[in-house]
């Protein structure tokens, strides 16, 4: 989040520099299946982003140490392939994919039934494949998707997106430039059904108005996210017929 206030990215007609109004999202994608090799897959699309994810177990967790007698461990781990941006990432492990890696840990946990499985492991695995802006929002979003295709029971499904700030305007689902000299940015995580929070961060500085307005736009789009969710998964299901 730069913060540069004097960079234009609203035009005159109100519009953003991508064409789109103030509340509208990015296009967005989502395939349901498409890793044989997993439990269960995810590929999400979103604006410029790609994200692919693999959902593995429940499994005995390994090394010992690491069970719980009361609940699976969910095991993420998120990852931006070296080629995902124009400038090449070095690979492995960095600071940010393990506290992204964290944060979506725990904003899944609120939703997958753990309790059921007892000393064992539900591994994830979320590859970036090509980076705008928003990718822990992607990530999350199909992670939800690919658990819920792998047959994990969970209380509900979970959608992250972002709203945030530019030229003193509140918008949602900001692209790279908004993302790079942007004023805020409030990604969110919302189960859709019971419109509960899983996560909130907030980055830069929102007035209580401006907060409640970009809640607002959040919310309407989990909405509108879930349903492209279980569009998905009824295509799969139910062999195309929705």
């Amino acid at each position: 989040m730069g913060g540069y206030g004097d960079v234009e990215l609203i035009a005159k007609d109100g519009k953003r520099l991508d064409g789109r109004l103030a509340d509208e999202l990015r296009p967005i994608t989502i395939e349901v299946g498409v890793l044989p090799a997993a439990r269960g897959s995810c590929r999400m699309t979103w604006g410029l982003n790609i994200a692919e994810v693999a959902v593995y177990g429940p499994m005995e967790a390994h090394p010992r140490k690491i069970q719980r007698p009361d609940r699976a461990v969910l095991d993420v781990r998120y990852n931006m392939a070296p080629f995902s941006t124009s400038d090449r990432i070095r690979p492995g492990f960095n600071r940010r994919s393990r506290e992204i890696s964290k944060v979506t840990a725990e904003a899944l946990e609120s939703i997958v039934m753990v309790e059921m499985f007892p000393r064992s492991k539900i591994r994830v695995e979320i590859e970036i494949l090509c980076a705008e802006a928003g990718t822990r929002c992607c990530g999350i979003t199909a992670a939800a998707v690919a658990l819920a295709d792998a047959g994990i029971p969970m209380k509900d499904m979970l959608v992250s997106v972002a709203a945030g700030k530019i030229n003193d305007v509140v918008v949602l689902d900001l692209d790279k430039a908004e993302d790079n000299y942007g004023q805020a940015d409030l990604p969110v995580g919302i189960m859709p059904n019971t419109e509960e929070i899983a996560f909130l961060q907030m980055d830069g500085d929102l007035s209580p108005e401006e907060f409640d307005l970009a809640m607002k736009y959040n919310m309407k789009a989990a909405k509108e996210i879930h349903k492209l969710q279980m569009s998905a998964l009824k295509s799969k299901y139910n062999g195309g017929v929705q």
